[in-house]
C-alpha cells in the first residue's frame, strides 16, 4: 500500500512551477507560508536545471510511497538552498517518514532561514524534546521566548506542553524553573512551573507556583482549576474555588468545580444551590445538566434526576448512553421492566454498551421473558474475547436464577468450546459443575484455571474448599488455601475456607478464631452458617443461635444457612 504524500505539501510545488517562466527566478517578495503577511527574506537562488531535477526527485518519490528517497532529496535541497519554505517541506516530509534525525536537521535549518517563524521554533522545540537533547532544548527555548515579543504568555503556556513526553519529571521541572527565570512577572511562567512540579510529584512547590501566578492575575480561572487540581480534596479545596467563584460569579468551570468538591465532601444541599445557580445561567449546559442530575441521583432524588437526564438525551449530549444507562435503572428501581428494556436498547456501541446490553437481559428476565433476554445476550456485540466471556457470564446467571443449573453449566461450556482457557470461564463453570455434583469436571476446570493464571488466588481457594467438603486430600487442601491465602490475605472468603478446614481437621479452637475474623470482613450468611455451627459444636449454643439469626435477618433465602440451622434446629 502507497503512503499517502502530505496533501499540504503540494504548496512548495506550485511556487517552484511558478517561477520555470524564469531563468533565474526570484523570491524576494514572498511572504512566509506559515504566518501570512508577515514578511521574511528569502534567499535570491537561480531555478537551475539541477534544483529543479532534485525538487522532482522528491516530489515523485514521495507520491510513490519511496519516503526514504524523498527525505534524502529533500534534505539535501534544504542544505543547498537554505529556502524557508525548503527546510519546512523537508522537516515535515520526514516527520512523516518518521526519520526524526533528519526532522531535527531540517528543522534547525528552517530556524536558521528564518528566525522569526514561531512555528518553526515550535517544531525544533519539539524535536529536541523528543529525541532528548535537553542543554540544546534550553538554549533554544530561551532564544524561542526572547523573540516572543507580547506573545510571551502564550508561549510560556506552551512549555509544558513541549516537555511532556520527557518521563524525566525532575529534569523537566529544572528545565522549566531555568528557562522561565527571566518571566516571573509573567503569571503564566508561575503556570508553566506549577504545572511542571504537579507531574514531577511536589505539591508543595506546585501549590506555591499555583498560588504566585493567581496572585499576579487574580481572575484567572484556569489557574484557579489547576490549583483545585493540585489541592486535590478537602476543604482547602472547598474553600478556595468558593472565595475564587465569590469574586468571579461568571466563571462558569470554577463554580462546577466547587459544586463538584461540596459533593465530594458530602455537602449535598450547598452542592445543590451551586448546580441551580450554573443551571439558571446555563439552562443548556449538558456538563452541568448531567452533573445536576448525577447529584440528584446522590440524593435518592430519582425523579429530578430523571428530568434533567431526559433533557440531555433530547440535547443531543455527548454522554447520552450515560444517561440512558442510568434512565434504564431508575426505571428499574420502579420495576417498569418495558421501560427499562427501551432505555437500554438504545445505548450505541461504545463505553457503556456491555454493561447496556447486561442490564438489559436482566430486564427481560425480570419481565418473565427468559428466552428474549438469551437472545439478547447472543446477539449482543463484543469488542473482545473478554467482553464475550462477560456476555456468557451472564446468560449462565440467568439461567442459574431461574433455577436451571444445567442449562446454565452447558451455556458455560459452549463458552469454553469457543475461548478453552478463558479464566472467568473456567472459574464458574468449576462452580457450577460442583453444584451439580460432577466434582471431576469442577477439578480439571479448577487445575487448568491455576495453570493459565497461578496469581488466582480463588481458584486454589475453590480447589481446597472442594476437597475439604469431599473430606478428601486434607494436606493438599490445606496446600491449596495457603496458598491462596498468601496471594489475598485478608479474603473473608478465603478465611472461611481455612476456618472450615481446621474445623473439619479438628482444631476448634483454631477454627473459631478464623472464622470469627472471617465474619468480622465480611458477614456472609455461608460464613455466619460455618461459624454458627462450630460455636454450637463447643456448647456456646446461644452465640451460635445469634450469629445465625442475624444472618438470616440479613440473607432470608439463603439455602446453606438454612440447611444448616435446620441440622441442629430441626
Amino acid at each position: 500500500m502507497r503512503h499517502c504524500f502530505p496533501m499540504k505539501l503540494r504548496l512548495l510545488s506550485a511556487l517552484l512551477i511558478a517561477c520555470l517562466g524564469s531563468a533565474s527566478a526570484h523570491a524576494d517578495d514572498i511572504l512566509r507560508v506559515d504566518e501570512p503577511g508577515a514578511a521574511v527574506q528569502l534567499p535570491k537562488i537561480e531555478l537551475t536545471p539541477q534544483l529543479l531535477h532534485q525538487f522532482l526527485v522528491a516530489e515523485i518519490a514521495g507520491h510513490r510511497g519511496q519516503l526514504g528517497l524523498a527525505v534524502g532529496a529533500y534534505r539535501d535541497l534544504a542544505k543547498e538552498t537554505h529556502d524557508p519554505r525548503v527546510a519546512k517541506r523537508a522537516a515535515e516530509i520526514a516527520l512523516f517518514a518518521r526519520q526524526y534525525d533528519a526532522a531535527l536537521e531540517a528543522a534547525r535549518i528552517w530556524v536558521e532561514a528564518d528566525p522569526e517563524s514561531q512555528p518553526a521554533r515550535q517544531m525544533l522545540a519539539n524535536l529536541l524534546a523528543a529525541s532528548g537533547r535537553g542543554e540544546e532544548l534550553v538554549v533554544h527555548i530561551a532564544k524561542m521566548l526572547a523573540v516572543a515579543g507580547p506573545d510571551i504568555g502564550p508561549a510560556l503556556l506552551r512549555l509544558n506542553r513541549v516537555f511532556a513526553r520527557n518521563s524525566d519529571k525532575q529534569t523537566v521541572l529544572q528545565l522549566i524553573d531555568d528557562v522561565t527565570k527571566p518571566y516571573l512577572d509573567q503569571p503564566e511562567a508561575h503556570f508553566a512551573r506549577a504545572v511542571a512540579a504537579y507531574e514531577a510529584q511536589q505539591p508543595q512547590r506546585a501549590r506555591q507556583s499555583i498560588e504566585r501566578a493567581l496572585a499576579l492575575r487574580p481572575n484567572w480561572e484556569q489557574a484557579a482549576l489547576v490549583r483545585a487540581q493540585i489541592v486535590g480534596r478537602g476543604p482547602d479545596l472547598v474553600e478556595g474555588l468558593k472565595n475564587f467563584v465569590a469574586d468571579n460569579p461568571k466563571a462558569n468551570d470554577a463554580r462546577l468545580a466547587y459544586a463538584r468538591a461540596l459533593v465530594g465532601e458530602k455537602r449535598y444541599d450547598e452542592a445543590r444551590g451551586e448546580f441551580t445557580k450554573l443551571l439558571d445561567e446555563n439552562p443548556d449546559n449538558s456538563d452541568v445538566i448531567y452533573a445536576v442530575a448525577v447529584l440528584s441521583l446522590q440524593l435518592n432524588e430519582p425523579a429530578l434526576a430523571e428530568k434533567h437526564l431526559k433533557r440531555l438525551v433530547e440535547l443531543g449530549y455527548a454522554e447520552s448512553d450515560s444517561a440512558r444507562l442510568y434512565l434504564g435503572q431508575i426505571a428499574e428501581e420502579r420495576k417498569s421492566w418495558d421501560e427499562a428494556v427501551q432505555w437500554y436498547s438504545g445505548v450505541a456501541a461504545g463505553e457503556q454498551y456491555l454493561a447496556a446490553q447486561m442490564r438489559l437481559a436482566n430486564a427481560l428476565f425480570k419481565s418473565g421473558k427468559l428466552d428474549d433476554a438469551r437472545r439478547s445476550l447472543r446477539q449482543a456485540q463484543a469488542g473482545n474475547p473478554r467482553e464475550r466471556a462477560q456476555l456468557v457470564l451472564a446468560e449462565a446467571q440467568l439461567l442459574r436464577d431461574a433455577g436451571r443449573h444445567a442449562d446454565a453449566y452447558g451455556v458455560l461450556e459452549a463458552g469454553l468450546a469457543a475461548a478453552p482457557n478463558q479464566p472467568d470461564l473456567l472459574y464458574e463453570a468449576a462452580l457450577t459443575a460442583e453444584r451439580l455434583g460432577r466434582k471431576d469436571a469442577a477439578e480439571r476446570d479448577l487445575r487448568l484455571l491455576i495453570q493459565v493464571k497461578p496469581d488466582h488466588a480463588h481458584a486454589y481457594n475453590a480447589l481446597g474448599y472442594s476437597l475439604v467438603e469431599r473430606g478428601e486430600r486434607f494436606d493438599e487442601a490445606q496446600q491449596l488455601i495457603d496458598k491462596a491465602l498468601q496471594l489475598s490475605p485478608d479474603d473473608p472468603y478465603i478465611l472461611d475456607s481455612k476456618g472450615w478446614l481446621l474445623y473439619r481437621k479438628g482444631d476448634v479452637s483454631g477454627a473459631l478464631d478464623v472464622l470469627q475474623k472471617a465474619l468480622a470482613l465480611r458477614a456472609d450468611p455461608e460464613i455466619a452458617a460455618h461459624y454458627g455451627e462450630v460455636l454450637w459444636i463447643v456448647g456456646r449454643r446461644d452465640e451460635a443461635r445469634k450469629a445465625w439469626n442475624d444472618a438470616v435477618k440479613a440473607s432470608p433465602g439463603n439455602e446453606v444457612l438454612a440447611t444448616t440451622i435446620k441440622r441442629f434446629q430441626p
